[in-house]
């Protein structure tokens, strides 16, 4: 095989189209300047702000895609069974799994250099959490993956502690455990609508072969413990606005509902959307609307 096709599939199995995930670490900037505005009294126009902002992105944005070289290993023996991964370069024996490995040591040497240059030791521990849990998930003997209910809970942790590092790139101290708790429970809430698709649509031994956690699925079980994340999530978002008198986001309680319902619905409905919630983001209608949400947050924030 050429090298130009060789790189391409390296490139693939990094899969580095997922960087929107490590867009998480912002609603964790804008927190602090909600609930300590008087620690950053400058905002973040400053260069020096921004040129850091960036830099935690692109640290969060390295450990996730080492964390996607650890799955991409130790899943190939399942992903044989999937449908749609079955394809992948490293199940196919395209490529090596010793090069990924390479180029997870070099993400993770150059991202532990960078931020211990940069960053504040907290910010640190929040970015070694992100490898820390990738590894619980993916890696025998815990493979969190592999226990119901778990699995998805482990998973979505990933969106607080990319909060965290977004909080530490400018707080010191922690945040409420509401906000934590309210995007723990959004996270989960997609992990379970991606579990309901693939036991909807994979075969029964698709579904056992791939993800072993399935056998002990059922799809009312996963629409229930979906819909306790999504009542989770509303009620921590509304002690938040309580407490920080947002109140235009308790007037749009049901814009928020309607937009989790919406989710729910493709979950079922559509594998690809629910196995990739950023999927969603190519319909223009939800696109809008995710645009419209943020422009009432920002709008509360700054009427509150």
């Amino acid at each position: 095989m050429p090298e130009k096709g060789r790189l391409r599939l390296y490139l693939s199995s990094l899969r580095l189209g997922r960087w929107p995930r490590s867009l998480a670490i912002f609603p964790g900037v804008v927190a602090v300047l909600i609930v300590r505005p008087e620690s950053y009294p400058y905002g973040l126009m400053r260069l020096d702000s921004l040129l850091k902002v960036m830099l935690a992105f692109g640290l969060t944005w390295a450990v996730s895609t080492a964390n996607y070289i650890i799955n991409e290993i130790t899943d190939a023996p399942f992903d044989a069974f999937h449908p749609g991964k079955r394809h992948r370069p490293l199940v196919q024996k395209e490529i090596s799994w010793k090069i990924l490995m390479l180029l997870w040591l070099i993400l993770v040497f150059l991202s532990s250099v960078l931020a211990f240059l940069f960053f504040r030791p907290d910010f640190m521990l929040a970015l070694a959490s992100l490898l820390i849990a990738g590894a619980l998930y993916n890696v025998k003997p815990v493979r969190v993956k592999d226990i119901p209910y778990l699995d998805s809970t482990l998973e979505s942790a990933n969106n607080p502690i990319r909060f965290l590092i977004g909080w530490f790139v400018i707080e010191t101290a922690f945040p409420p455990f509401t906000l934590l708790l309210c995007w723990w429970a959004f996270g989960n809430f997609l992990m379970v609508g991606k579990r309901v698709a693939e036991k909807k649509f994979l075969s029964p031994e698709e579904s056992s072969g791939y993800r072993i956690s399935l056998k002990k699925y059922t799809i009312p079980g996963l629409i229930r413990f979906m819909g306790f994340n999504g009542v989770l999530f509303l009620s921590m978002f509304s002690l938040f606005a309580l407490r920080f008198r947002l109140k235009i986001l308790l007037y749009a309680l049901p814009l928020i509902i309607f937009y989790l319902v919406i989710f729910m619905v493709k979950s079922v409905q559509d594998r690809d959307t629910a196995e990739e919630p950023e999927k969603l983001l190519r319909n223009p209608f939800f696109a809008l609307y995710t645009v419209f949400l943020a422009c009432i947050f920002i709008l509360a924030v700054l009427l509150r």
